[in-house]
């Protein structure tokens, strides 16, 4: 096949958001997927556009969001136009029951121009709400994320981009510091620029085929368990986050219920345990939910950090290989950033944000020295 100038090795929102970056700027693109494009952590999220209490987070991933929260009415409403698919970006802003570090909360939204209210009693006339010094963030949106990701896999490929899905990689092959080939269940494929977009999946695919070679990068899975309730529309009006769970409704009164956080799990089997335990959660604060149908369990892998803090940008190693991985829960809040700052580096174009806090040895050094 022609050789394009991009290959991309992962095609998730971050794959994709990249890609589309790419083709924006007028470079050939090739994704390389393993399964089919979307299905894994960015369809099994939530869809939130926004760090669950951002003020708790690195200043890195607050550097991501403010310019990707930006951009996202924009790219929402082209993938609408380009391809007829409604990504279903809604500003429903979200409520915040309990903010025991509201100076913090108040501080980084001051900060951050991010306009935040206090609530009043209706917001709380339909929870059983153990609530703490409340705070409604009116701004706060979220999108339909499946529909997102259908959105821009279709967006791309008008566009021009390559894609091969069902491709399982079986060997990179590198002389003089750069991968010139990559094997593949699908056939080999020349490459120039690299980038892998790999999610969970990054940490053992360094391990399978660099081992030896290069450092690898520490991101590891963390699983996420969901229920999905059938509601009427307007059930609910705000996305809710208590303590660590939340509800998000969707417009045509969809309620999803998440999430759990389960490390060093590498496969996405449900249990009773996180039914129990959302049910429990999802019916309490909002009780109408005991009349509502359940619809649907399900779990998916989120790329984990010990900060959180993706890893972006060159291998300090391999001349030809970028990254774009590491997001933990804040994939599809980062994606838009996230994309233009790899692109920026490879491209050699003036960085969106410093890139410095994305480096791939940012956690070796810390622990180093």
């Amino acid at each position: 096949m022609q050789n394009s100038d991009v290959t991309i090795i992962g095609g998730g929102v971050m794959g994709l958001m990249t890609a589309r970056e790419f083709l924006n700027a007028g470079a050939s693109v090739t994704v390389l997927e393993k399964n089919l494009c979307g299905q894994e952590s960015s369809w099994a999220g939530g869809g939130i556009l926004s760090p669950l209490y951002p003020w708790r987070q690195a200043q890195a991933i607050t550097d991501l969001v403010l310019p990707s929260l930006k951009r996202y009415p924009k790219i929402a409403a082209e993938l609408h136009e380009n391809t007829g698919i409604d990504p279903e970006l809604t500003q429903n802003g979200l409520l915040i029951t309990q903010n025991p570090d509201i100076d913090l909360a108040r501080k980084w939204c001051a900060d951050s121009q991010i306009k935040i209210e206090i609530p009043d009693s209706a917001f709380f006339e339909k929870l059983n709400s153990d609530s703490e010094q409340p705070i409604f963030l009116p701004e706060i949106s979220q999108v339909r994320n499946p529909r997102l990701l259908q959105a821009l896999k279709q967006d791309v490929l008008n566009k021009g981009m390559h894609l091969i899905e069902h491709c399982e990689i079986t060997e990179f092959a590198i002389n003089h510091q750069r991968i010139h080939d990559v094997h593949s269940n699908q056939g080999k494929f020349s490459v120039n620029e690299i980038v892998m977009t790999t999610g969970a999946w990054t940490h053992s695919l360094f391990q399978q085929h660099f081992i030896g070679l290069i450092d690898l990068p520490e991101i590891f899975p963390a699983k996420g368990q969901m229920l999905l309730f059938d509601t009427p529309p307007n059930t609910l009006p705000h996305i809710v986050l208590e303590g660590d769970h939340y509800l998000i409704p969707r417009r045509d009164g969809k309620i999803l219920a998440g999430s759990t956080v389960e490390y060093d799990i590498f496969h996405k089997e449900l249990t009773v345990e996180a039914y129990e335990n959302l049910m429990c959660f999802a019916t309490t604060l909002l009780p109408t939910l005991k009349n509502s149908p359940m619809l649907k369990q399900w779990a998916g892998l989120r790329p984990a950090t010990d900060d959180g803090v993706p890893y972006i940008g060159r291998h300090p190693e391999i001349q030809n290989l970028s990254l774009n991985a590491g997001h933990f829960r804040n994939g599809l809040t980062m994606a838009p950033a996230s994309a233009q700052l790899v692109v920026d580096l490879i491209l050699n174009r003036p960085p969106l944000v410093n890139p410095n806090s994305y480096q791939f040895f940012k956690h070796l050094s810390k622990t180093s020295s």
